[in-house]
């Protein structure tokens, strides 16, 4: 991890947002961000991949992430990686894969949310979730 006033400043936000979140085996949800901005290699991906569900699963809005500091660069990714669930999913993908910064974290975040190892039980909705996902992946990988 790299430790920055800035990705100080997003992990206690991080955590403050997921802090009564589980995933779907019961495990807190704030590890996910965390295993994300473990894999990222500077500090504006750090910072995105720990507030990628920020905004979309907390009472937090863009707006009071933004007036925290965050830079115009985090913020754009972060606008893209916050999923209206309204929008397709697919055509959601699509815009992401034109910022290189959203389209690094969500990848990560595509792969973590992938890996079936993470369940204690794999049913049918988890194979589905896994397929989506792959073909998420295609459109990001897509050259």
């Amino acid at each position: 991890m790299l430790y920055t006033r800035l990705t100080k400043m997003a992990m206690k936000l991080c955590f403050e947002a997921h802090r009564e979140q589980t995933d779907k085996n019961g495990l807190p949800y704030v590890f996910h961000p965390f295993h994300l901005a473990e894999q990222m290699d500077d500090e504006a991906s750090v910072v995105t991949a720990l507030l990628h569900d920020v905004a979309e699963d907390s009472p937090w809005t863009l707006e009071q992430i933004a007036a925290m500091g965050f830079p115009p660069e985090v913020m754009q990714a972060l606008r893209l990686l916050t999923h209206d669930d309204d929008s397709d999913y697919f055509s959601y993908v699509r815009r992401i894969r034109a910022n290189p910064l959203a389209r690094k974290v969500k990848l990560a975040d595509l792969r973590h949310n992938s890996d079936l190892t993470r369940l204690d039980t794999v049913d049918a909705e988890a194979v589905s979730r896994v397929e989506k996902y792959t073909a998420a992946i295609r459109i990001l990988q897509d050259d």
